[in-house]
C-alpha cells in the first residue's frame, strides 16, 4: 500500500515470517486455491504495527529482534521525520445523516496491519539530543510534528537516543529530562540504544520490546475500549454499523491476543448480522443477501479459527452445524440460486481445511458412546466428508447455473457489460467501474445487472476441475480412513465428473476401482450403474474388448426386483436392470462379437470392428467377474490311471446370460499338449473353416453346443496320455463366430467357489455332473503313473558306516528288459531325524568339520579308452548331492560305481538313489522311466579314547593345588609334579560291531622347547593288533614335565586303525583311518614334600622286614612333618608311631619301622600318615601301595617264573 503511494519506504513486517505465524495460529500454514481466495489479512492472525521514525542505520537491527520475539511486531520504517505523512489522519466523525453505504470496508484490516501503527519509535542521535541550539531545535520540531500526526489516533510514543557506546554520558540529565518532557512520554519509554556493544545491545532492544508490547496493548484496549462503549451506549440504531463496531473490536482483541474476547464479539456481530436478514433495505434484495453471507462467512471463519486454535474442536464443529443451517434455506432469487450453492460449497471446503490443518494432537474424536445424540457424528470430526458435501454443492450449483443460463435472455457470446464491473470497498459489494475524464467513479448496480454479471462470469469458469479435486481429496482421506464405501462413493462421482468431461481414460480407471468393491459385497444396482458407464468409457477409448466385457458381465448380472420402480437417471446410460434391458446389451455385444456390427463413437470418425485383421479374445480366470458368463467345470472319472489306459473326463460349462448361446467350437487343453482335442459343433457345418485346427490334433463332435441361461452343459469323452506324472485340464476354449474366442480357466468340481452374486439368488441348483459322487470329489487333475522299470538298482552295503573312515558303496545298475538311454543317477543323503546333515555351528564356514555327513566322491569302474569318458559323466557333487550319468547299456548289460561317504560325526542317514533312464532313444516325446531304491545307514563312533594320569608306585607328592578350596572342583586341571615320573595310561575300547586292526597309538606333542618328555613304555606295534568289539586295549606312556606352569600342553593322541578283514590290507594307506585324542592340558607345579614307601616284594610268615619311609623336601625352608603309623593286626611293628620331625631343606628324612607278618596272603601294611604343618596339609598313600603278599615259608622261584 505504501508502494502505491510512490513512497520507498520499506515496510518490515512480520506477517512474512511463517516462522512467528507458525507459532501463534499452527492451523493456518497450509492453504489451497480456496483459502488463498480469502484476503491475506483476514486469513493471517493480525500482528501488533509498530512504527520507526528516524536513524535508519538502526533499523534492520530493531525489526529483526521485534519479528524474533513472541508476541512478534511488525514494523514500518520511515528513514527521517519527513514522511510521517504516511500515517493516515484520522477521520472526522460520521454525520448522522450520511447514509450506510455497507458493513465492513475492504481495506480497513489492511489499514491497521500495514499503515496504523499502535506505537511510534522517534529515533535521535545523542549528537543531535545533546548538540547545539540549532540541533535542539531541529529535535523538537520534529517531536512536535510527530505528536501533531498521532495525537488524532492516539497512538502512542517512544523516544530512542541512539548512542555510542563510549559516548553514553554526553548527553546530559537536564537535557534528558527535557527530551522526555517534550514528548510527554514517561521516562520507561525514553530509551538509550547503543549499537555498537554486543551487551549493552542486547539489553536496549529487550527494553525497545517491552515498551513497544505495553504500548501497542494498551493502544489495542483502548481501541477497543472506545468502541465498546459506543455498543453498549447503543449509540446508533443502524445494525450495519453495530455489526462494524463488534468487528473491529473483535479485530482490536486479536491484536491483543485475548482470543476469548474476540470470539464473543465475533460471535454478537454474527447474530446481529443473521437479525438483519429480512429486515434492511438499504440494498436490492439479491444483492442484499450475498452481502449478508459474505460477511457472514467472514465471521464464521474468524470463529472457526479461533475456536480450532484453542482446541475446541467439537465447539467449533457445532457452531459449523448451526452456521451451514442458518443459511440453507436462503437461496436467494430463482435466477441466482447457484450463487447459494457455491456459498454452500465453500462453507464446507474452508471448514475441511481448517480441520485438515489443525494439529493433530487436537483432532481427537471422542467416543459416540459418551456424546449427547445433538453432538457431532463421527464423521463430521474428519475432512473428508465436509469435501465431499463441498464438492456436492459445487456439482449442485453447476445444475442451477446451467439452467439458469439456459433460462436467461441476457448471456450472450460474450457480455461487455460484466466486464467493467468489479469488486467494492465493501464487502460483499460489486459496483461498476466507468471512466470520467480522467478519474474512475463507481456506480451501483442493479440486481438485473448483477444477475448478467453473476451469469456471464458463472458461464466463463468451469468448475468440473475443482469438483474433481474435491472428490479426489474425500476420496484419498476415506482411504486413509479405511472406510471403503464412503470412498468408493465418492470415487464414483469423481469418476463420473471425469466420464461428463469427456476424460474416459481417467474416469474408467476409477470406475473399475469402484466396481471391484461392489463387485465383493455384492451391491447390485450400483454395480450396474457402474458397469453401464464403462461400457460408455470403453466407446468412448475405442476398446471393443472392454465394451464386450463389460456388456457381458451386465447381461449376467441377477434380475434386480426394484429395478422397474427406478428411472433411467438414477440407473445410469444403461437404463434400468430389468431383464429385457438385460437381453438388449447381450445382443448388442455378441452382435460386435461376431463382427455383425460396429461401435459408433460419437465424436470420433472411427468405427471399430471385429474382423479377421482385428480378432477378439476375452480370457476368464478363477477370480475374474466374467465366471458369470462362462463357467467350466473339468472332472476326471479316476484318479489315477496307467499310462495309456483310456479315462473319462467330463466338461461341464454354465452361464447365466439371459439368452441362450450357441458355441462353435470347444477346445480342451491340457499340460500335456498331444492330449488336447476339438468338439465342434454338429449342427454347424462351417466348423472345419473357423476350428483352426493344428495337423493330427483329436477332433469330437458334439450333437449341440447350446449354452441355456443357469444349466449345465455337460460333455464326456475318453482320453488317454502316454507321459507319466500330472496331467491336468488347464483351459477349455470357447469359440463364438470366426472372430471371436473365450478362454476359460477350467475348474474342479471339488473346489468350485460359488458365483458371489449369484450365491443368494433364488434359483433352482443342478449338479454340474450327474455322478453325486464325482459333483463333490472331482478333479480336473490325474495322475498317470509312470511304466514299470526293468531295470534293477542294487545298492551294496558292508555293515554300518564308521566316523572318519570312507564307507563305500557299491551301486549296481542292470538291465534286465529295457535298454538306458541318457539314463542319470542321483544320490541324495538325508538325516533320518530331519535336522539336517550341517552342524549347529552355521556361523562357521562349510567345510568338513562342520559336515556331519558329506558325500566325498563317486567312482566309476571303466576300461582305459572309456575312463576319460566317464570322469566326465558325474555332473555335480555336493556334500548331500550327487549326479551321474550313467552310460548306455544295452538289455543284459550292468554298470557300477562306488559311492565314498565320509562320516564325522555319529548320525544316522537315509539314502536315496533314484534312476532316470529313457527305454528308447531318438523320442524325446517319451516319458522317462525312473527306478527308485533307499537305504538306511547307521553311522557310528569306532573307538573311544580315554586317558588316566597316574604316580610311580609307592610314591605321592604333595601337589598343594590338589588342597586348596575351590568353587567349582571339576574345573581343577590334572596336576603333574615337576621333574618327576608320572604315567599316562591310553585306553581305547572298540565301540562298533565289527573288528578293527589297531595298527599304531602315539602321542604328537605341541611342546617343542622341552618343556615335557613323553615316551611310551612299549616299543610300536609289530603287527596290527586286532580289537574286537567291546574289548579295551591300554597303552602306557611316561610323562616328565621340566617346566613349572599352568597349563601345560602335554599332546594328541593319535591313533591309526581300520577294519579287520580280507578285503583290507594294512598296507593300504586309503583304509587306514586316523583318530585324534586331544588330551587336556595338565598343571605342574613343584611339590613341596615327597614321600616314598620302601619295602620288600613280600615277606615270610613270622620273619621280620624293614618298612622304610622318605621324606624329601625339595624347597628352602625347614620343614615341621608330623608321622603317624596306624596299627595292624596283622603285623606286630616297632618303632616311632606317632612323631614330629624336621627335614632340612633340600634333604630326605627317613622314618624306619620293624614289621613282623603274623598272617599269610596279601595283608594290608600299617597305614603312614604324613602332615605338613606349613602347609596345614597330609599324605595317606594308597592302599593298592600298601599291600605285601606273606608267604608261609621262602619261596623258590625258577628262572622261567613271570
Amino acid at each position: 500500500m505504501v508502494k502505491s503511494m510512490n513512497l520507498p519506504i520499506p515496510i518490515r513486517t512480520a506477517v512474512d515470517n511463517w516462522d512467528v505465524i507458525a507459532e501463534a495460529h499452527p492451523e493456518l500454514l497450509s492453504r489451497n486455491l480456496s483459502m488463498e481466495e480469502y484476503p491475506e489479512e483476514l486469513r493471517t492472525p493480525p500482528v501488533a504495527l509498530a512504527c520507526l521514525v528516524g536513524c535508519p542505520d538502526v533499523h534492520s537491527l530493531i525489526t529483526a529482534h521485534l519479528h524474533s520475539q513472541q508476541p512478534p511486531i511488525n514494523a514500518i520504517a520511515l528513514p527521517d521525520f519527513s514522511m510521517i505523512s504516511v500515517i493516515p489522519p484520522k477521520k472526522p466523525p460520521r454525520d448522522i445523516s450520511d447514509p450506510i453505504r455497507g458493513i465492513l470496508r475492504t481495506d480497513w484490516l489492511s489499514k491497521h496491519r500495514t499503515r496504523i501503527p499502535s506505537v511510534v519509535a522517534a529515533l535521535f542521535t545523542s549528537n543531535h539530543v545533546s548538540g547545539d541550539p540549532a540541533q535542539w531545535l531541529q529535535v523538537c520540531t520534529d517531536l512536535e510534528n510527530l505528536k501533531a500526526t498521532i495525537r488524532g489516533r492516539n497512538i502512542k510514543l517512544v523516544v530512542v537516543v541512539v548512542s555510542q557506546s563510549g559516548h553514553k554520558d554526553v548527553t546530559s540529565e537536564d537535557r534528558m529530562i527535557a527530551l522526555r518532557k517534550r514528548a510527554e512520554v514517561d521516562s520507561k519509554n525514553l530509551i538509550v540504544f547503543v549499537p555498537d556493544d554486543q551487551l549493552e545491545l542486547i539489553q536496549s532492544l529487550s527494553r525497545l520490546w517491552t515498551a513497544f508490547t505495553d504500548l501497542a496493548n494498551i493502544y489495542y484496549r483502548d481501541e477497543g475500549r472506545r468502541i465498546k462503549v459506543r455498543l453498549e451506549k447503543k449509540s446508533s440504531s443502524s445494525m450495519e454499523l453495530n455489526i462494524r463496531s463488534c468487528f473491529k473490536a473483535a479485530v482490536y482483541a486479536e491484536f491483543r491476543r485475548d482470543w476469548l474476547e474476540a470470539l464473543k464479539l465475533y460471535e454478537d456481530a454474527y447474530h446481529a448480522l443473521r437479525e438483519m436478514v429480512g429486515t434492511s433495505t438499504r440494498m436490492p434484495p439479491i444483492q442484499r443477501l450475498v452481502e449478508i453471507k459474505t460477511i457472514a462467512e467472514q465471521l464464521h471463519f474468524k470463529m472457526s479459527t479461533l475456536l480450532l486454535h484453542g482446541g475446541k474442536v467439537v465447539e467449533a464443529i457445532v457452531w459449523f452445524r448451526q452456521h451451514t443451517a442458518n443459511y440453507r434455506k436462503l437461496e436467494g432469487a430463482p435466477d441466482v440460486i447457484f450463487l447459494h450453492w457455491e456459498w454452500l460449497s465453500r462453507q464446507h471446503l474452508v471448514f475441511a481445511q481448517l480441520l485438515e490443518t489443525s494439529s493433530s494432537d487436537v483432532l481427537q474424536v471422542p467416543s459416540m458412546v459418551s456424546v449427547p445424540a445433538e453432538k457431532p457424528t463421527e464423521w463430521e470430526f474428519h475432512p473428508a466428508y465436509y469435501y465431499q458435501l463441498a464438492a456436492s454443492y459445487l456439482k449442485e450449483k453447476n445444475l442451477s447455473l446451467e439452467f439458469a443460463i439456459s433460462m436467461s435472455e441476457y448471456v450472450g457470446p460474450i457480455d461487455v457489460s460484466a466486464e467493467s464491473v468489479v469488486a467494492s470497498v465493501y464487502f460483499g459489494q460489486f459496483a461498476r467501474l466507468l471512466e470520467l475524464e480522467d478519474t474512475y467513479i463507481m456506480q451501483s448496480l442493479t440486481d438485473d445487472e448483477y444477475v448478467r454479471y453473476t451469469l456471464a462470469e458463472g458461464k466463463r469458469l468451469q468448475d468440473s476441475s475443482e469438483i474433481i479435486a474435491l472428490l479426489k481429496r474425500s476420496f484419498e482421506a476415506y482411504n486413509n480412513l479405511k472406510a471403503e464405501r464412503r470412498a468408493a462413493y465418492c470415487g464414483f462421482q469423481m469418476a463420473r465428473e471425469y466420464f461428463l468431461s469427456n476424460e474416459f481414460s481417467n474416469a474408467k480407471q476409477i470406475f473399475d476401482s469402484v466396481a471391484s468393491l461392489y463387485r465383493r459385497e455384492g451391491w447390485l444396482l450400483p454395480l450396474w450403474e457402474i458397469l453401464g458407464y464403462l461400457r460408455e468409457c470403453s466407446i468412448g477409448i475405442s476398446s471393443v474388448k472392454d465394451f464386450i466385457e463389460y456388456s457381458l458381465e451386465m447381461a449376467a448380472l441377477p434380475e434386480i426386483s426394484d429395478a422397474v420402480e427406478l428411472s433411467s437417471k438414477e440407473c445410469g446410460p444403461a437404463g434400468p436392470a430389468t431383464f429385457s434391458q438385460r437381453a438388449k446389451i447381450h445382443k448388442e455385444a455378441f452382435e460386435v462379437a461376431r463382427g455383425e456390427s460396429e461401435l459408433h463413437l460419437k465424436e470420433q470418425n472411427s468405427h471399430p470392428k471385429v474382423n479377421s485383421d482385428y480378432p477378439l479374445y476375452v480370457e476368464i480366470d478363477l477370480v475374474s467377474p466374467l465366471r458369470v458368463v462362462l463357467l467350466a467345470l473339468v472332472a476326471f472319472h479316476q484318479p489315477i490311471i496307467k499310462p495309456g489306459a483310456p479315462s473319462l473326463i467330463t466338461i461341464s460349462l454354465q452361464s447365466q446370460l439371459p439368452i441362450n448361446v450357441e458355441i462353435d467350437q470347444l477346445e480342451v487343453q491340457f499340460n500335456q499338449s498331444e492330449c488336447n482335442f476339438i468338439i465342434g459343433n454338429g449342427q454347424k457345418t462351417n466348423t472345419a473353416a473357423i476350428s483352426h485346427i493344428q495337423p493330427g490334433r483329436r477332433i469330437e463332435t458334439a450333437p449341440a453346443l447350446v449354452l441355456a441361461s443357469n444349466k449345465w452343459l455337460r460333455l464326456t469323452y475318453e482320453i488317454k496320455s502316454e507321459q507319466s506324472g500330472k496331467l491336468e485340464c488347464i483351459y477349455v476354449i470357447a469359440r463364438i463366430g470366426p472372430y471371436f474366442t473365450i478362454c476359460c480357466r477350467a475348474e474342479s468340481p471339488a473346489s468350485m467357489n460359488d458365483l458371489p452374486l449369484w450365491k443368494f439368488e433364488n434359483l433352482l441348483e443342478t449338479s454340474p455332473i450327474e455322478d453325486p459322487g464325482l459333483a463333490l470329489s472331482g478333479q480336473k487333475a490325474i495322475q498317470v503313473e509312470e511304466p514299470d522299470p526293468q531295470v534293477d538298482l542294487i545298492l551294496g552295503s558292508s555293515g554300518p558306516a564308521l566316523v572318519g573312515e570312507n564307507f563305500i558303496l557299491p551301486v549296481t545298475v542292470a538291465s534286465k528288459g529295457h535298454p538306458v538311454h541318457s539314463g542319470e543317477l542321483k544320490i541324495n543323503l538325508v538325516d533320518t531325524r530331519g535336522g539336517g546333515l550341517l552342524s549347529p555351528r552355521e556361523e562357521e564356514p562349510l567345510s568338513a568339520d562342520n559336515l556331519h555327513v558329506e558325500l566325498v566322491d563317486i567312482s566309476c569302474h571303466a576300461t582305459k579308452d572309456l575312463s576319460e569318458a566317464l570322469s566326465d559323466n558325474v555332473q555335480k557333487i555336493q556334500p548331500s548331492f550327487g549326479l551321474i550319468s550313467v552310460p548306455f547299456l544295452d538289455v543284459g548289460d550292468s554298470w557300477s560305481c562306488k559311492l565314498k561317504i565320509r562320516w564325522n560325526r555319529p548320525k544316522p542317514i537315509m539314502l536315496y538313489a533314484s534312476l532316470g533312464y529313457y527305454p528308447q532313444s531318438g523320442e524325446p516325446s517319451l516319458q522317462k522311466v525312473h527306478v527308485h531304491k533307499s537305504l538306511q545307514i547307521e553311522g557310528k563312533t569306532a573307538l573311544t579314547i580315554n586317558h588316566r594320569h597316574m604316580l610311580p608306585f609307592r610314591q605321592d607328592p604333595l601337589l598343594l593345588s590338589k588342597i586348596k578350596s575351590v568353587s567349582e572342583p571339576d574345573l581343577i586341571p590334572q596336576s603333574l609334579a615337576l621333574k618327576e615320573l608320572n604315567m599316562l595310561i591310553i585306553s581305547v575300547k572298540n565301540s562298533s560291531e565289527v573288528p578293527l586292526r589297531l595298527l599304531s597309538i602315539s602321542i604328537e606333542t605341541e611342546e617343542n622347547n622341552g618343556a615335557c618328555i613323553v615316551q611310551p613304555q612299549q616299543e610300536e606295534f609289530g603287527k596290527p593288533i586286532v580289537h574286537v568289539p567291546g574289548e579295551e586295549f591300554k597303552k602306557v606312556f611316561v610323562v616328565v614335565p621340566n617346566v613349572n606352569c599352568t597349563k601345560l600342553k602335554i599332546g594328541t593322541v593319535s591313533l591309526r586303525w581300520q577294519r579287520d578283514g580280507d578285503q583290507f590290507d594294512s598296507c593300504d594307506n586309503v583304509s587306514q583311518v586316523t583318530t585324534k585324542h586331544r588330551i587336556p592340558d595338565v598343571n605342574v607345579e613343584l611339590p613341596p614334600l615327597v614321600v616314598r614307601l620302601e619295602c620288600a616284594p613280600h615277606a615270610i610268615l613270622g620273619n621280620p622286614f624293614v618298612y622304610s619311609v622318605k621324606i624329601h623336601n625339595q624347597t628352602e625352608f625347614l620343614q615341621d612333618v608330623k608321622c603317624s603309623l596306624s596299627d595292624s593286626q596283622s603285623f606286630v611293628s616297632s618303632g616311632p608311631h606317632s612323631d614330629t620331625i624336621f627335614v632340612l631343606p633340600n634333604s630326605v628324612h627317613v622314618l624306619s619301622y620293624m614289621l613282623v607278618p603274623l598272617a599269610l596272603g596279601s595283608l594290608q601294611l600299617p597305614r603312614v600318615t604324613v602332615t605338613s604343618v606349613r602347609y596345614s596339609a597330609g599324605l595317606q598313600p594308597s592302599t593298592a601301595s600298601s599291600v605285601v603278599f606273606v608267604y608261609p615259608s621262602k619261596p623258590h622261584f625258577k628262572a622261567g617264573d613271570t
